[in-house]
């Protein structure tokens, strides 16, 4: 989401109920603007397939067994990162208050109408254009200050702080607020908060952001796997060759970079 401008709102919608999922991608099939990337039918496969493929902006159910939509934006919330624009939709009013407590973009009663849906689908549209304007200043504001890029990083490994060559890096990946950098060697844990802060500190021709979850090491990359919806799987260089998803965002940028 953060590395384009917004010429389409890739979307999930999320419910229950298959008729409801049907109306809803109906209704958003004229909004050209909007592309549907997939359907879920509850709380856990949202959360899996917002992780995989980023959308900008989720339709989600409020009510659902298991694992309720407020829920859902908990625990991403939790698991820190950049999260899409959460609208949520219900038959019931009694949750507004904290569906918006959890930044909620949007609140909309069933059964939703296609004017209110365009009122939505605007508000996110505005939201995202924003967003990417105030993304684009701070990167600019970042290059205009140069800051040192390190050669060595820590890494905590078996009770051992061991520094590393940051061209020995292979990828970097963060799981509940923890980063692990993988060597060739071995693995273990940074020091820093965020992969943002461990990018920055980095060279930026070297190490590329390729997923919401993931910085990789342009150089450490064994193939390129065709993967969903046009979308790829960067296979790295390590013993376990691990496949990291690159997301719809970078796409256009690894087309670039490798000729594809």
């Amino acid at each position: 989401m953060s590395q384009r401008l917004t010429s389409t709102l890739s979307t999930l919608v999320v419910d229950d109920e298959e008729l409801a999922r049907e109306e809803l991608s109906f209704l958003l099939r004229d909004f050209a603007d909007v592309e549907i990337l997939e359907t879920a039918s509850n709380g856990i496969e949202a959360i899996k397939l917002i992780g995989e493929l980023e959308p900008d902006l989720v339709f989600l159910d409020v009510q659902m067994p298991g694992l309720d939509g407020l829920t859902v934006i908990r625990r991403l919330r939790e698991k820190g990162g950049d999260l899409p624009h959460f609208v949520l939709t219900t038959a019931f009013d009694q949750y507004a208050v904290e569906a918006f407590r959890l930044q909620a973009l949007d609140y909309v009663l069933k059964p939703i109408e296609r004017e209110r849906l365009a009122e939505s689908v605007a508000r996110a549209r505005r939201s995202l254009e924003d967003r990417q304007m105030e993304e684009d200043q701070a990167l600019e504001s970042l290059n205009l200050k140069a800051p040192v890029q390190r050669n060595k990083i820590l890494v905590k490994a078996n009770n051992r702080n061991l520094i590393v060559d940051a061209q020995d890096m292979i990828y970097a990946t963060i799981d509940d607020g923890l980063i692990t950098v993988v060597t060739s060697t071995f693995e273990g844990q940074s020091n820093y908060r965020t992969i943002e802060e461990l990018q920055s500190n980095l060279d930026p021709n070297i190490f590329w952001r390729v997923h919401r979850s993931f910085l990789v090491n342009i150089n450490k990359i064994r193939e390129v796997i065709p993967w969903f919806k046009s979308s790829f799987q960067l296979k790295m260089d390590d013993k376990k060759q691990t496949e990291i998803p690159v997301s719809r965002i970078q796409t256009k940028r690894l087309r670039t970079l490798l000729k594809i």
